[in-house]
């Protein structure tokens, strides 16, 4: 199911990374030490009573003159409602009502997305609740007042923003087609890739500055079988600075990563891999989605008989944390190679998953520690009581040891591979669990 998501917008100084880092909590130190995954704090996982959704970060504003904070603030609040199922628009009850808060409140008004209209630095309601009445005139609803430094009011925040969530978030639930996100760098080709497998223009690519929508999903029939292609080509502007095309398309992709089942991360052969499809990548990796990388414009590179080798090596080496990935060199353009992506659609699609038998599984694991004996510290000896699989989509394993202190990294990852050995999961990433479990006395 495909979870909400949730963008800040506001000026600079209004406490948008103080409510950021609040809502998010410790979770967002997983996020940046992720292989990967992008260091800037761009978007996190949070969780309110029992509903979750992914909240984005839309940028920094410089603050270097008025016209140009108000033209980032533009910028913020188009990504926003292009991708976002709910706006939470900060404003500053210290520094009162701003011209550029009123023109951006008329853009989010417009949009007609859902905008929660949130009143901070509100560190004591009875001196500061006249100043947050003020900002009734922006016309988008109650101001919630809230203090995200001190934890204040954020209750009451979440509360509205959830009231937004679609029910049970969506009717996508009921459609077992498969979706793939493709995703990747602006430029890559992702429009042309559906484009040229659905057989018609059906992504239309616009220049125009300004122009933003949503991520279009296309049917796609192919051998008897139905796919979702979701595409994140998004809204491309001339003179762009390039971090800012760096952080929209991270947001895209985050957005459409979220539904997919499998995602295309498309790379460009003429370029070779970067940090940037690192980063991209990364937020797949990371929500254990099924994996094919493109490699696209590959009638375009001079070839000898090893540049297949030297570019597969290449993207091992920068995608490292992803070995299990499925490589794919194609020409959206010419059409090269573009069956075979069904093929691994559907390969990886089986892998995500599926399941293992718990009895096969600590043959498995049995078997493997024999041939090389669990780490020790100070006399003690890491056992292994147990293993099994608790869920598909990524296929996630719950290993029961006497200490989880001497389950070390490289030991689960020794143990990946064993499995990975006999069962392939080729495609897809594995999670494993550690739980710890009392050693049975008699």
């Amino acid at each position: 199911m495909s979870k909400p998501v949730v963008a800040v917008v506001g000026r600079p100084n209004v406490g948008k990374s103080t409510l950021f880092n609040a809502l998010a909590g410790e979770r967002i130190s997983i996020v940046k030490d992720t292989p990967g995954v992008t260091r800037d704090r761009i978007y996190a996982d949070v969780s309110w009573l029992d509903r979750q959704f992914t909240l984005i970060d839309t940028g920094g504003i410089e603050p270097d003159s008025r016209d140009v904070i108000l033209s980032q603030m533009r910028e913020q609040a188009e990504i926003a409602i292009a991708t976002a199922d709910v706006i939470l628009f900060l404003v500053d009850v210290r520094q009162g009502l701003q011209d550029a808060d009123s023109k951006v409140a008329d853009m989010l008004r417009r949009s007609a997305k859902p905008v929660v209209l949130v009143v901070n630095k509100v560190d004591s309601f009875e001196k500061y609740m006249p100043d947050v009445y003020e900002f009734y005139n922006l016309g988008i609803g109650d101001p919630f007042p809230i203090s995200a430094s001190s934890l204040l009011g954020l209750g009451d925040m979440l509360d509205e923003v959830v009231r937004y969530f679609p029910e049970g978030s969506g009717e996508e639930e009921d459609d077992d087609r498969p979706k793939v996100a493709v995703i990747g760098k602006p430029n890559v080709g992702k429009s042309s890739l559906i484009n040229k497998l659905a057989q018609e223009e059906r992504v239309i690519v616009s220049d125009i500055a300004g122009t933003t929508r949503d991520a279009i999903d296309t049917d796609i029939r192919y051998n008897g079988r139905d796919y979702i292609f979701i595409d994140t080509a998004g809204l491309r502007r001339k003179n762009k600075i390039k971090e800012e095309i760096e952080r929209y398309s991270i947001i895209r992709a985050v957005t459409a990563v979220e539904r997919a089942d499998v995602c295309i991360i498309m790379i460009d052969a003429t370029e070779g891999v970067t940090e940037q499809d690192a980063k991209i990548a990364g937020i797949a990796h990371e929500r254990g989605k099924g994996i094919i990388i493109a490699v696209n414009k590959w009638d375009a590179v001079e070839k000898d008989d090893k540049t297949i080798y030297r570019h597969k090596e290449k993207i091992r080496q920068i995608l490292s944390f992803m070995p299990y990935a499925e490589i794919v060199f194609i020409s959206a353009k010419s059409g090269q190679r573009l069956g075979k992506i069904f093929e691994l659609i559907d390969v990886v699609l089986e892998n995500n998953s599926m399941r293992v038998a718990t009895g096969v599984l600590n043959e498995i694991v049995a078997e493997a520690v024999a041939m090389q004996q669990p780490p020790a510290d100070k006399g003690k000896r890491l056992k292994i009581y147990y293993v099994t699989q608790a869920a598909v989509k990524p296929p996630t394993f719950v290993v029961f040891v006497n200490d989880r202190e001497l389950m070390h990294f490289s030991y689960t990852r020794y143990l990946e591979n064993r499995i990975r050995e006999t069962f392939g999961f080729r495609g897809t990433a594995l999670k494993f669990i550690i739980r710890e479990r009392k050693e049975e006395k008699g």
